[in-house]
Formats: structure tokens, sequence, C-alpha cells
């Protein structure tokens, strides 16, 4: 993996319409590094997230990956580099092989079996048909299906809304391992206990801005 030295929101800015998310946003969100998004329900985060990979656009404002803008990016490559895995999955295809397959068609069956093992799911999920999967295990399928392409950035959305103890624990070592290997997380959670064990930085949104916190401290984030 290709270490990501950062991705930079300068003066970052959304609107819709009348309302107003959030106002003149800098953040650095390097690699080698999981930073945590909270804050209450309805405030952004989820938007902040898709800004990343340009599953959104920011209504004034630069971002930048490595220092380029990511308006002047291929649009398919910044998202193999920078790889989002949403809270509510989406799966494309009828069987899970395939579906960890979308975006690297040339993966062995081994190798997408260590894929799902390495976001919990055992190799007898290889032929399972997608339509029988558990919402937990479309989330972990999704996941693996965004590790495949060897994304520099992850983008994680409620990673653990649908997952149990265990399984939880598992995306945590994920998470670890990702940022061990040089790479950049980026992850939206309530989950305070979750962002507690991965997270190197905790930043707080609320009222269309950004505060650091230096340790969650038995808070609750809802």
């Amino acid at each position: 993996m290709g270490a990501v030295h950062s991705i930079v929101l300068d003066k970052v800015s959304v609107t819709f319409g009348h309302r107003t998310v959030f106002t003149d946003l800098d953040v650095v969100f390097p690699g080698g590094r999981c930073t945590a998004l909270v804050g209450p329900s309805g405030v952004g985060k989820t938007t902040l997230l898709r800004l990343l990979n340009r599953l959104a656009e920011p209504s004034s404002g630069v971002i930048g990956l490595d220092g380029v803008p990511l308006a002047d990016l291929d649009v398919l490559e910044l998202r193999r580099r920078v790889g989002l895995v949403p809270q509510q999955p989406v799966l494309l295809t009828e069987v899970v092989l395939d579906e960890v397959r979308v975006g690297r068609s040339d993966l062995l069956e081994a190798e997408v079996a260590g894929l799902l093992d390495r976001a919990g799911l055992p190799e007898s999920f290889l032929h399972r048909r997608c339509a029988e999967l558990s919402g937990g295990e479309a989330q972990r399928v999704c996941l693996a299906r965004g590790l495949a392409v060897q994304p520099e950035v992850l983008l994680l959305d409620e990673p653990t809304s649908a997952l149990d103890e265990r399984a939880a624990a598992v995306v945590a070592d994920l998470v670890r391992g990702h940022v061990a290997a040089g790479g950049a997380v980026v992850l939206v959670s309530h989950d305070s206990t979750f962002v507690g064990t991965v997270a190197d930085e905790i930043l707080l949104l609320e009222q269309g801005r950004l505060s650091h916190l230096g340790e969650l401290g038995g808070r609750e984030f809802r």
C-alpha cells in the first residue's frame, strides 16, 4: 500500500437550499491514522464522509488528496484509492463471490476467501446468495468488496451498526491493520466503545463546526 500523506479540507462548506450543513471546515485526515467523526444524528457526518470520494460535492472550498484537488482526479480512480463502505449495504450481484469481485474481476477464489476472512466471514460464504444474508453479513461482504481494490483511504459509515460484539472486534482489528500498513481510516460512528478502541483522533461535528476531542472520557454520542 502506498502511504497516503493526507486528505485536506480547506474552507469547505455545504449548503442544501437555505440549510447550512457546515461552514469553512479546515481539517486534515492523515495516512497511518484512524480519525473518527462523532456527533448527534443529522449534523452532516455522513455528508462529510461522502465528500471525501466525491459521492457528494462541497458548495465551496477545496478538498485535496496528497496535494491534488479531488476535482482534478479521475473519479473512478479516486474511488479506488478512497473507498466508502456505507452503513446500509447495497449488494449488486447474486452470489457473494461475485460481489467481492465487483471491482476486481481477476481475484481468485482463495483471494476472495481471504478478504471475507478479514471481514469476519468464513470461506463457506463464497457461494452464498446475497439475498439470503443478514444485515450484518451484508455489511461485512460490502467491507470485503471495498478492501478488494486495496484502497489507501477507507471510509466507514457506522461499520458496527448491525454487528455483535465479536464481529465488531474483527472490524476493529481490520481498521488497526489498515492503519498499521500506512493507510488512512475515516469513520462515522455512534458506538463510543468502538471509537475509543480504534481511533487515533476523534472529531466532534456539531452545529456546523468541528472540534477535536482528546478522549471520549465515557461520553456517549447519539
